[in-house]
């Protein structure tokens, strides 16, 4: 199974929240990562997006049909995540997951056998791939930060 984390791009500052929408500069990285995607994602993939403001905007950039879960809005536990995508490592299939830091992050490092979280950059997706193998069931297969999918002058 491949689960994508892909977090949402630049937002504004602000309350409440939910309601926080992308920046300019984050609408071109939503565009720039959503197009890079558009071409790799497995037919059939899944795509589970936070009800928050900037995860739907990011989501939207992709032009596919994508489904709203309240369990990713901000806050959520590695276990919502999870449960959310049906997370079976060594199952067939793809989801990709639109939503925020550090809930990513945990993920991320919970199914790589990280201590604590990693870090993922605004705009940037991180693509595991679970295997049926001992030793490594889940491996890193990519981990992309928008800045090296968009044009320079961006």
């Amino acid at each position: 199974m491949d689960l994508i984390l892909w977090r949402h791009a630049e937002a504004e500052y602000g309350l409440p929240d939910l309601d926080r929408a992308l920046t300019p500069h984050g609408e071109r990285q939503a565009r720039a990562m959503a197009e890079w995607l558009r071409s790799r994602l497995p037919d059939g993939t899944r795509i589970l997006v936070s009800p928050a403001r900037r995860t739907q905007q990011t989501a939207k950039a992709l032009s596919k049909r994508f489904e709203t879960v309240e369990a990713l809005a901000p806050g959520a536990s590695v276990a919502d995540v999870l449960g959310a995508c049906s997370w079976s490592g060594s199952a067939a299939g793809s989801v990709l997951v639109v939503g925020h830091q550090p809930t990513l992050g945990e993920v991320a490092a919970h199914l790589l056998g990280i201590r604590g979280a990693v870090a993922v950059r605004k705009g940037a997706i991180w693509w595991l791939t679970g295997r049926a193998r001992e030793g490594s069931p889940v491996v890193l297969t990519a981990c992309l930060p928008p800045s090296m999918v968009m044009d320079s002058q961006d």
